[in-house]
């Protein structure tokens, strides 16, 4: 019998095209992407349009007499995009919505200088402003942030201009918003079901970020026990339990929540793989508060890191609990971070960096900086200094090299 432990690998496949033409035919299929969407909208609001004509020609003021064209158009609109109908009256408002009231980014759209998920972050929060200089105002700004740069980090930086010119103060929206506060369960298939809560965006963070403490500890007692039994040929012992766990982190997560939720604490990983019980995790999240707003004479929002804007009240309430603070100046020009005051020196740099990246600079990644490498964008091992110039927040692992 071969015993090799030689493996075969699928041959490569033969490429057609070379790199340049793959960026360049992804480039040109954007670009008809962005223009058809932009039909598709401009298409879905005339239906609209022609359904409220339709309407108002109809002399009887029956409520449901009244709602047979618009119902009619939804229809027949859902059969030939081939989507079903629930829902597509929202979609026909939206569409409406965005050409006669976001002119500038329904045209945006079609130039390809953005794509419809930049276009719908930018309605969504726009919408909520209903002064028009206001609303015009925060549509141009909001625009140079989604031409440069993607969907996930813009969407943050809108809301917060969406706050800031918002003429309606944000502790009155958000007292209405928390009112609505809920938990639901929605039944799945094969025996699951998925909770869902509502809550304050300060709340459900640091919710997430204690469910990732619990589990990063989970996590490193599996590699200790792994070492251990590695190491040792003994009888199957906890610890043998703890190295043979498979969960994922997703998996981890999910358990941890059900024990809080359920039994108060999370049990002791020498059992099933959790946290110790009366283990001290304080859940961390990270509040960007204007000076003025921190000592009460200003009511400029707030920011919760990876979220967006939050109200002056609560990020007041947030800054008087926390047991550290960092100082950061910023330009008052371009906002950009200055300095970070620590009273060690090997931390200030960290603190600087935590402060200005707020998440990993790879393109797309939203993992919080202070959870991220420090990374040399010159090698040092080629000369690149240590500095706020030649530093970036970067996600632990292998990342693809450039050529």
């Amino acid at each position: 019998m071969n015993t090799s432990s030689t493996t075969t690998t699928a041959p490569a496949r033969t490429a057609v095209l070379s790199r340049e033409q793959v960026v360049s035919g992804l480039e040109g299929v954007r670009r008809r992407r962005a223009e058809v969407d932009a039909d598709e909208a401009w298409f879905i609001s005339q239906g609209e349009a022609v359904a409220q004509a339709e309407t108002a020609r109809i002399p009887s003021s029956e409520g449901r007499e009244r709602e047979l064209p618009l119902r009619g158009m939804a229809a027949e609109i859902a059969a030939v995009l081939r989507r079903s109908d629930h829902g597509m009256r929202d979609r026909m408002h939206d569409a409406t919505l965005l050409v006669d009231e976001f002119a500038a980014t329904f045209e945006a759209l079609r130039e390809d200088r953005i794509d419809r998920v930049h276009a719908r972050i930018i309605q969504d929060a726009g919408a909520r402003i209903t002064d028009p200089d206001a609303r015009a105002r925060f549509e141009q700004a909001a625009l140079v942030v989604c031409e440069g740069d993607i969907p996930g980090r813009a969407k943050p930086i809108v809301l917060m201009l969406a706050q800031k010119l918002n003429p309606v103060p944000l502790e009155e929206r958000h007292k209405d918003a928390a009112a609505g506060r809920r938990v639901w369960v929605r039944d799945l298939d094969e025996g699951m079901a998925e909770i869902t809560a509502l809550l304050p965006a300060e709340l459900a963070y640091a919710i997430r970020d204690r469910l990732n403490r619990h589990a990063r500890e989970i996590t490193d007692a599996h590699r200790t026990a792994a070492a251990k039994a590695a190491a040792a040929a003994a009888a199957p012992t906890a610890t043998d339990v703890l190295a043979t766990d498979r969960r994922t982190m997703d998996q981890i997560r999910a358990d941890v929540l059900t024990d809080l939720l359920l039994t108060g604490n999370a049990t002791a990983p020498t059992e099933i793989g959790a946290i110790p019980e009366g283990a001290s995790i304080v859940a961390q999240v990270q509040i960007v508060i204007p000076a003025n707003t921190l000592i009460g004479i200003g009511s400029e929002p707030a920011e919760l890191v990876g979220y967006g804007p939050i109200d002056p009240d609560t990020a007041r309430h947030l800054a008087a609990t926390a047991e550290l603070w960092e100082r950061v100046f910023t330009s008052p020009t371009t906002g950009a971070v200055e300095q970070v005051l620590t009273y060690r020196p090997s931390r200030e740099l960290r603190r600087h960096l935590d402060a200005r990246d707020e998440h990993c600079r790879f393109l797309g990644c939203r993992r919080p900086a202070r959870h991220c490498d420090l990374d040399h964008t010159h090698d040092a091992a080629l000369g690149g200094p240590t500095c706020v110039t030649n530093l970036a927040s970067s996600e632990p692992g292998p990342r693809v090299q450039s050529r």
